[in-house]
């Protein structure tokens, strides 16, 4: 019992995907469901869930809006590159997809198989939040500052939550800002 009560930790570092490869997962994708939804998570910073609950009437030009979102709040923000709106619009009105109903109307295990197979596309393992933190990590390393990752990309309620999410910073990325500040 001790022992388990004294046991180090995981270490909790997760991989972050670079730029590039989204990008080659989200080209190789050929079925517009799959890809929107990958975009979704990549450009938007959406949970899995969220993206399966969205409705037409959830879809206001660049807007999505969350109804019940994890947070508890009545409802949230989430806000889009205006490509991919066009592309969500276009997908609900070819496929006839009645304002009530989901837009993607498949389970969350199928979802989740989806982003697998588009990692195995590059060949690496992808998840699900691995494309959230994609999404934080680019837009902070773009320059975007914390606050607007945090409160409107991550809709989260603490910076200390997306601090977490952020990716470790290796020696040549940390020379490279440097030179940008001050050289």
């Amino acid at each position: 019992m001790l022992r388990k009560l004294y046991r180090p930790g995981k270490p909790n570092h997760r991989n972050i995907v670079e730029k590039e490869t989204i990008d080659e997962i989200i080209f190789r994708t050929i079925k517009s469901r799959n890809r929107l939804i990958l975009e979704l998570m990549a450009r938007g910073g959406m949970r899995i869930g969220e993206v399966l609950k969205l409705t037409p009437e959830n879809v206001i030009d660049q807007k999505l809006i969350l109804r019940t979102p994890k947070s508890g709040n009545e409802a949230e923000i989430v806000f889009i590159p205006k490509r991919i709106a066009d592309r969500l619009q276009k997908y609900i009105r070819d496929k006839d997809i009645n304002s009530g109903n989901r837009i993607f109307p498949i389970t969350y295990a199928a979802a989740r198989q989806v982003v697998k197979k588009a990692g195995m596309l590059v060949g690496i393992e992808l998840r699900p939040h691995d494309l959230r933190r994609h999404s934080a990590t680019y837009a902070s390393r773009s320059g975007v500052p914390i606050e607007i990752v945090s409160k409107v990309i991550l809709r989260h309620a603490n910076l200390s939550t997306t601090q977490r999410y952020l990716g470790k910073i290796s020696d040549t990325e940390a020379t490279r800002w440097i030179e940008n500040l001050y050289g």
